[in-house]
């Protein structure tokens, strides 16, 4: 049976996840994408018969509450701040709902809701956060099958542009809201653990608390704390860690 997917926001994000969607043969798609400025959308879709491209605005709250209502599934590729409408009316309609965005608070109070209706809100399925997420639980969850005990956890997660990109004085490819990451840091102080005693990195100084590591036969990076490392070590089981840290890498000179 085909399924229906609606996706919000055809920005910098989501050309590969469109051509993602479109590669499944297990599963048939249907896709629908939608935004106020189509030109990337229809430049992707190149007149695919599985594609339905509909101009719209995300706050044109009958047309949204009507394109969600006549999908399986909604992803939402908006900005962070402009998912929860979007949530809402999924979670009315009894739709499952996906992001690449961080939970908020207000998506978490929606918990009990959507597991009464038998929904998955899917949120942190992006690259950061995302892949960090389901890497470090392969991790975690082999060597506690093992019978080991974890006393040190550290992972980075980045973004980066290929070696060979030297002329990029960034060293950083923009793939999402350039916005977005000349304010990277802003959402927050940064929070973790280590050797048993709590971190805590004001803004104005996260980009001073950076280290240096080699990666063998790719160079020198370097990373910075990303957010708070803490709200993460009860889900990740690791509530007996002596030093909890999750960092964000780049190439040297970013920060």
């Amino acid at each position: 049976m085909t399924k229906k997917i609606l996706l919000i926001g055809a920005g910098k994000s989501t050309p590969y996840l469109i051509k993602y969607l479109l590669s499944q043969e297990e599963i048939p798609v249907f896709l629908t994408i939608t935004d106020k400025n189509t030109t990337l959308a229809e430049r992707l879709a190149q007149g695919n018969e599985r594609v339905k491209i509909v101009q719209a605005d995300i706050f044109d709250e009958e047309k949204r509450r009507d394109l969600i209502a006549a999908n399986d599934l909604i992803i939402s590729m908006l900005p962070a701040h402009l998912h929860l409408n979007v949530a809402r009316d999924a979670l009315r309609a009894g739709k499952h709902f996906v992001t690449a965005s961080y939970i908020s608070e207000e998506l978490k109070k929606m918990d009990d809701e959507v597991k009464s209706k038998n929904l998955i809100f899917l949120n942190e399925i992006g690259l950061d956060p995302g892949i960090d997420h389901m890497s470090a639980m392969k991790t975690i969850d082999a060597l506690k099958s093992e019978g080991n005990r974890i006393i040190l956890f550290e992972s980075f997660t980045g973004g980066l542009v290929a070696p060979e990109s030297e002329d990029n004085r960034w060293q950083y490819k923009f793939t999402w809201n350039p916005r977005n990451v000349v304010l990277a840091g802003q959402g927050g102080a940064a929070k973790f653990l280590h050797a048993g005693d709590f971190k805590y990195i004001p803004y104005h100084k996260l980009f001073r608390r950076t280290e240096f590591f080699e990666v063998e036969g790719l160079g020198m990076y370097e990373a910075y704390p990303n957010r708070d490392s803490l709200r993460y070590r009860p889900l990740y089981g690791l509530e007996e860690t002596e030093t909890f840290y999750r960092g964000t890498i780049r190439r040297p000179g970013f920060s």
